[in-house]
C-alpha cells in the first residue's frame, strides 16, 4: 500500500497538505494550505516554512482555491519547487487572483516581486478537463533518473484524473493511478479534497469514482447532519426579514470565492420572487473586491453552471449581476458604508470576507454594529474553532462578548446560523461517497475534520462495512 505523509489537515480543519510517496524516488504532493485557527501553533512563521523533503516531489495538485488549501503556495516555490501544479480548468482561472491576495496578506506588498511570483506560477500551472487521465511526465528508473515516454526502462507510471467535487467552482476529487511495472500491480488512491453537498446553488453535486484502495476522506461534518438543504432559501428569507424588522444590517461573513456567489445566487432568487417592496428595494453589498472580482470570473465561467444556473441564463436572468446589487471596492468607500450603516441603521444585506470573521473587512461591520440590537449577524458557513467567528457565533446568543483588535465588543446584534449553506458534504453525504462507489476502498483515512467528527464518521464507516461484510482499515488522522 502506498504511504502517505500528511503536512497539515490531518487533525484538523486547515493547513491541508498531503505527500502521497509513490517510491523511493517519486512523490505527489495534494494541496499545500494555510493553518487557520486553532490549527495555528505560536510560533504561526514556522508554520508556514516548507520544512519537509521536497526533492521527490514531482507535481503538486491543488483541489481547490480555498486558502487552507493552497496558502503555502507562495512558500512552496520559494523552497525550489519547479514542478507542474495540477489543477482543474476553471480553478487555474480563480488561482491567480488568490495568489495575488494571499502574497500581499503574508508574504509581500512589492508588485514587482508579485509579478515575478505570478510569471513563475503560469509556467508551472497546468489545467487539466474533468474527467480525463493525466499523465505525469517525470517517471524513474532505478538509478532515480527520469525516463520520458518510455516505458522499456521505467519502474512506474503515474497518471491523475480531477472530477467534480462541488464544493465551489473548480473544486476537484483526485483520483491518482500508479503502475508498478515490474510487479505488475496498480494501486488506486482518492484524495477527497472538499467534497459539496447536494442543491448547491450553481454546482452540481460530486458523483463517486468506480473505486480505489486507499481514500483520504475529508471529515469536516463527519458527525453532522445538515436541514433539508432544499429548505434554506426559505431559512435565509426568514432570517433576513428578522432583521430587517428591527431597522437594520445584516452582516454575512462569507469567503470571497465560492461562498459570497452561491448567497447572490440565493438572493436574487428570492428577490425575483418577492412581492413585498421592502425586498424588490433592498440592497444586497458585496464589500469586498477580491469577491467582486471573483463573481466576475464566475460569471465568465458560465459553462460550468448547473442545469438550473444555465436554465436561469436563458429566461435573461443574471443570478450574479441583478439591480439591487452593489459592489464597494476602496477602503475610503467600504469606511464610508459601514459608518452610514452603523448611523442610519438602514435595511441592507452586507456580505464581506472573511468568513470565519478572522480578518478581512467584516471585522470593521462587526466593531461598529455587534453592540447595536438593530443589527443582524448571520453565519451560513463553517467557524474553526479559536476564530472570532466561533466565539460570536457560541455566545452572542448568550448576550456574551468577542475581542476584536484588543477591544471588548459586547454582543448585542442578533446572531443566527443557517448550516443548511454549508459548502461541505455532511455525515450522509460522506457516507454515500464511500457506499456509491462499486470497489470501496480498504483503506480510509480521515482528515480535514476535528477530533469529534472524525471519531463519529470512523464509527459509521465502520457499521456500513461491517453491515456489507467489508473489512477496512480507518486511519484517524
Amino acid at each position: 500500500m502506498l504511504d502517505i505523509i500528511h503536512h497539515g489537515g490531518a487533525t484538523g480543519v486547515t493547513g491541508s497538505c498531503h505527500q502521497l510517496l509513490l517510491n523511493r524516488h517519486e512523490s505527489l504532493l495534494v494541496d499545500c494550505g494555510l493553518f487557520q485557527g486553532e490549527d495555528v501553533a505560536e510560533d504561526s512563521f514556522e508554520q508556514l516554512q516548507i520544512e519537509f523533503d521536497i526533492s521527490t516531489v514531482k507535481a503538486l495538485v491543488i483541489t481547490h482555491v480555498h486558502i487552507d488549501h493552497m496558502g503555502r503556495l507562495p512558500y512552496l516555490l520559494a523552497a525550489g519547487f519547479t514542478g507542474p501544479i495540477i489543477c482543474s480548468i476553471p480553478t487555474a482561472k480563480l488561482l491567480p487572483l488568490v495568489i495575488e491576495d494571499a502574497l500581499k496578506i503574508g508574504f509581500t506588498r512589492k508588485e514587482q516581486l508579485i509579478e515575478r511570483f505570478q510569471a513563475q506560477l503560469d509556467k508551472q500551472i497546468v489545467s487539466v478537463p474533468y474527467g480525463q487521465w493525466h499523465s505525469l511526465d517525470l517517471i524513474s528508473n532505478e538509478s532515480g533518473n527520469a525516463c520520458i515516454n518510455s516505458k522499456s526502462d521505467c519502474l512506474s507510471t503515474t497518471r491523475v484524473k480531477l472530477k467534480r467535487a462541488g464544493h465551489i467552482l473548480g473544486s476537484s476529487f483526485v483520483e491518482v493511478s500508479y503502475q508498478d511495472v515490474t510487479a505488475g500491480k496498480k494501486k488506486r488512491v482518492v484524495f477527497s479534497g472538499d467534497l459539496g453537498a447536494p442543491y448547491a446553488p450553481l454546482l452540481a453535486a460530486p458523483k463517486s469514482p468506480y473505486g480505489c484502495d486507499q481514500l483520504i476522506l475529508e471529515s469536516t461534518y463527519g458527525n453532522h447532519l445538515h436541514p433539508d438543504r432544499r429548505q434554506r432559501r426559505d431559512t435565509l428569507k426568514a432570517a433576513v426579514e428578522h432583521a430587517l424588522a428591527n431597522g437594520g444590517t445584516v452582516m454575512v461573513p462569507a469567503f470571497s470565492i465560492g461562498r459570497t456567489q452561491e448567497l447572490l445566487y440565493e438572493l436574487e432568487t428570492i428577490i425575483h420572487q418577492a412581492r413585498s417592496p421592502q425586498w424588490k428595494s433592498l440592497e444586497i453589498i458585496v464589500d469586498s473586491p477580491l469577491a467582486t472580482r471573483f463573481t466576475q470570473v464566475y460569471r465568465e465561467l458560465k459553462p460550468y453552471w448547473n442545469t438550473e444556473a444555465q436554465c436561469r441564463l436563458r429566461r435573461g436572468r443574471h443570478p450574479l449581476n441583478f439591480a439591487n446589487l452593489y459592489t464597494v471596492d476602496s477602503h475610503a468607500e467600504h469606511e464610508q458604508t459601514v459608518e452610514y450603516l452603523a448611523k442610519t441603521g438602514r435595511p441592507a444585506v452586507v456580505i464581506a470576507a472573511s468568513g470565519m470573521c478572522a480578518g478581512g473587512r467584516i471585522m470593521n461591520y462587526l466593531k461598529a454594529m455587534l453592540s447595536d440590537e438593530r443589527h443582524q449577524v448571520l453565519f451560513v458557513g463553517y467557524q474553526g474553532a479559536g476564530t472570532p467567528g466561533r466565539t460570536i457565533q457560541q455566545y452572542g446568543p448568550q448576550g456574551g462578548w468577542v475581542e476584536i483588535d484588543g477591544q471588548r465588543i459586547d454582543i448585542k446584534a442578533g446572531v443566527t446560523s443557517i448550516s443548511g449553506y454549508s459548502a461541505h458534504a455532511d455525515q450522509k453525504d460522506l457516507l454515500n461517497f464511500v457506499k456509491r462507489m462499486h470497489r470501496w476502498p480498504r483503506i480510509i483515512r480521515l482528515v480535514h475534520g476535528d477530533q469529534n467528527a472524525r471519531t463519529a464518521l470512523k464509527y459509521k464507516l465502520e457499521s456500513l462495512y461491517q453491515r456489507k461484510g467489508k473489512h477496512v482499515n480507518i486511519v484517524n488522522g
